[in-house]
């Protein structure tokens, strides 16, 4: 503890002793104060200065023998005063009135940063409505980035990967607070509601140190809806073809003065099953979920306060298995002969955030986060089982601030995590897992950013950890962002990671099958049996990447393209085999990714827009049987998107249409060949050909519906389950998907709001 105190106030030892000016420039519109961001503030007779922040305010620090300082924008007036006046305030006045112009212009819906170090895509709520996003998992579909398919061929459930690496090695955060996670690896996503998304930060590589050690191939952070911001009231329905039947409900008020109060309600059913592929499988759960959250936001601009309290719970329960599969709790007494199985999740998450600005100068605040969870899962699939109940909580304390001048800016802080396992498998009554264990993290950061507000933007941050499992370790990060031309950015980043892989829930589909679970060493020669759960090492990866951006005119038409490459090298990786058809295989090992994305974007009109998106992976890891490609990441990915956007007309109605076209290359497929001939699957996946569209109907500023088709094109993986016939027998294996496995689904929905 006290070398992360010594680590702590090393880093935030500053200067307090020089002398300095501060202040904030403003111009009055319409009786109102608004800042001037950009004005220059320069010291007569020296050369040191500076310009206003984003909220107009300004520092110079250690200003010398000056007396007097100039403050000038074009289009004003200079202003200059007098250093030994305590000004905290300078009004700048217009020099002459300008022509009124007119400009139309239609914000993007998703669009990478080009001012942030960081290589971040912003993906707005008007994106996300592009497509069914039903959940967090089904919000990337019209996102080139992000990579999602179905995890196995009866649980329904969808996983995303990045950078070709699976959602496990991305840190997913809800508000900057790491949230699927641990527990929640398997099914988190699924309970995050995509009409509360407010917007989605997809940052490749490695993050910010801010956040944690954890991000190996990126970051996922989702803000969610504001209770001061958002509409009064909203009401979402979906249905589709698959009979799954969800609701939506928001409802906000005011309380009292500053305090704002938001009601979000989500719920989902489906009752019936469907076998699209005559395997005699579900393709989907039957089950229900609800979904209620409270939120609470204080704001006080006048004292620079603003708080959130979050009580969120979700229930859920889901049914799975052979379409003559039935829950016991459904017929009592009833001897099951079908393979089938149930999961139970039950989860209390609460948070409080609560952040300081300084109300004269804004460069300076202190935020603190705290949340806590109690998750308890379930799970049975035919004769194994696999319990959890993760208690879990979180607090980061990040301050802010700058050094010299508003260029220069620095975030320091200590952050504490505890997590509980109650955690308890079964593996086909063959062997038991008891992995009750608790982790504990305290660690400190700093990470310094340097703007010249023209072409360079680095960050450079650090942090040390002390953990009770990995011990003391350091996460270096860096990033810069370089504007080799007006139009062109170049972007640079190397960071390093670690984190504890929690084996059961991040490959919960393992349990789809009649693998025999073993931990082993690859590096050993006795028994595999001497090894287990607690001797696998943590995951230590680096990760560097590349980007660049340029932004250009197409026949006068606004026009981008974006290049990316990134390599994530796995110093030690918990290595997941597969290539034994009746075994799974945990062990320590080496891996790399190599990911590779340009990208093409094109606004044909003020209505139409074209995305266009090449993605090729080399993904390997070194198992027993040798190096080979990861399995079921596809080698290569077209993707293709139309959108447009309608005008108004007269009665405030326009039309809204959505196309994804996505083109996936072969997928190496785990070793079948010691399998009996008919068990066996070809090396390789077929190359796949998927189109989704969506047609959006506004009929005002406050009702619209919408319908739309996933997978158009109808395919579906016939052989998605081996020894379908016999699933409580040696060779049965649900785990082997590429592709759609129930064809085409079509949905209709509704959405209306008071403002």
């Amino acid at each position: 503890m006290k070398h992360i105190l010594y680590f702590y106030f090393a880093l935030f030892s500053i200067n307090f002793f020089s002398q300095n000016i501060s202040g904030k420039v403003v111009e009055i519109v319409n009786g109102n104060e608004l800042p001037i961001v950009g004005a220059n503030i320069y010291l007569v007779n020296n050369s040191k200065g500076t310009i206003s922040d984003e909220n107009g305010v300004f520092l110079i620090r250690d200003i010398g023998n000056a007396k007097e300082y100039i403050i000038s924008y074009v289009g004003y007036l200079n202003d200059t005063v007098n250093v030994d006046k305590k000004i905290s305030k300078i009004i700048l006045k217009q020099d002459s009135n300008l022509d009124e112009i007119t400009i139309n212009y239609k914000d993007k819906t998703s669009s990478v940063s080009l001012l942030s170090s960081q290589n971040v895509l912003n993906i707005s709520s008007d994106e996300l409505l592009k497509a069914a996003c039903c959940n967090l998992a089904e919000s990337f579909e019209t996102t080139p980035s992000i990579d999602v398919n179905f995890s196995d061929a009866i649980s329904g459930r969808k996983q995303i990967s990045m950078l070709g690496l699976a959602s496990p090695n991305i840190l997913i955060s809800i508000e900057n607070i790491p949230s699927i996670r641990g527990a929640l690896n398997a099914y988190g996503l699924t309970f995050i509601p995509g009409t509360l998304i407010e917007s989605i930060q997809v940052a490749k590589g490695s993050g910010s140190i801010v956040n944690g050690y954890e991000s190996i191939s990126g970051q996922i952070n989702a803000e969610l809806r504001k209770p001061l911001a958002d509409n009064k009231f909203f009401f979402n329905s979906y249905y589709n073809s698959m009979e799954r039947f969800e609701l939506n409900t928001h409802y906000s008020s005011k309380l009292i003065n500053k305090l704002d109060y938001g009601l979000y309600l989500h719920t989902n059913r489906k009752d019936n099953r469907d076998d699209h592929n005559h395997d005699k499988f579900g393709d989907s759960p039957t089950g229900q979920q609800i979904n209620i959250l409270n939120r609470f936001q204080y704001t006080n601009p006048a004292k620079g306060l603003v708080g959130f309290f979050d009580f969120n719970y979700v229930g859920d329960e889901r049914v799975y298995g052979e379409m003559d599969y039935f829950k016991d709790i459904i017929i009592p007494n009833l001897d099951n002969e079908y393979w089938g199985g149930s999961t139970d999740s039950n989860i209390i998450r609460s948070t409080l955030k609560f952040g300081y600005v300084d109300p004269e100068i804004t460069y300076r605040s202190l935020g603190l986060q705290l949340s806590y969870s109690d998750i308890d899962i379930g799970a049975d699939f035919g004769n194994s089982f696999h319990n959890t109940r993760h208690t879990s909580f979180y607090s980061n304390l990040v301050y802010n601030s700058i050094i010299g001048d508003t260029r220069s800016k620095i975030k320091t802080g200590l952050s504490l995590g505890y997590d509980n396992y109650d955690e308890s498998v079964n593996n086909l009554n063959i062997a038991s897992f008891d992995l009750d264990r608790v982790e504990k993290s305290i660690g400190a950061y700093f990470e310094y950013n340097y703007d010249d507000l023209d072409k360079l933007n680095f960050s450079a941050g650090i942090r040390y950890d002390n953990h009770n499992v990995i011990g003391d370790f350091i996460s270096p990060r860096l990033h810069l962002r370089y504007q080799v031309f007006p139009k062109t950015t170049f972007k640079l980043s190397a960071g390093k990671a670690k984190r504890i892989a929690n084996l059961f829930s991040e490959n919960q589909k393992l349990f789809y099958s009649s693998r025999q679970i073993t931990f082993y060493s690859a590096n050993a020669t006795d028994e595999f049996i001497s090894y287990d759960y607690f001797d696998m090492q943590p995951e230590v990866a680096w990760n560097y990447g590349t980007s660049i951006i340029n932004s250009f005119k197409l026949f006068g038409k606004d026009s981008q393209f974006i290049i990316d490459y990134y390599l994530t090298d796995f110093e030690n990786k918990v290595i997941v085999d597969w290539e034994r058809p009746t075994n799974i295989l945990f062990y320590n090992g080496i891996s790399y990714s190599k990911s590779f994305q340009a990208q093409f974007s094109y606004s044909l009109s003020n209505s139409i827009d074209l995305l266009f998106a090449y993605k090729n992976t080399n993904a390997k890891t070194d198992f027993i049987s040798g190096r080979l490609e990861n399995p079921l990441t596809p080698s290569d990915r077209f993707f293709a998107n139309f959108s447009y956007d309608g005008p108004l007309n007269d009665k405030l109605r326009k039309w809204k249409f959505d196309l994804t076209y996505n083109h996936l290359g072969k997928q190496r497929l785990p070793s079948t060949l010691q399998n009996p001939e008919t068990f066996r699957m070809d090396p390789f996946s077929s190359k796949l050909d998927l189109i989704n569209f969506q047609i959006t109907r506004i009929f005002s500023n406050f009702f619209e519906i919408y319908l739309g088709v996933e997978n158009a094109t109808n395919y579906k993986q016939i052989d998605s389950i081996i020894s379908y016939g016999d699933p409580f027998g040696q060779y049965f294996d649900a785990t082997m998907i590429y592709g759609p496995v129930f064809g085409r689904m079509s949905y209709l929905g509704l959405r209306y709001l008071i403002k």
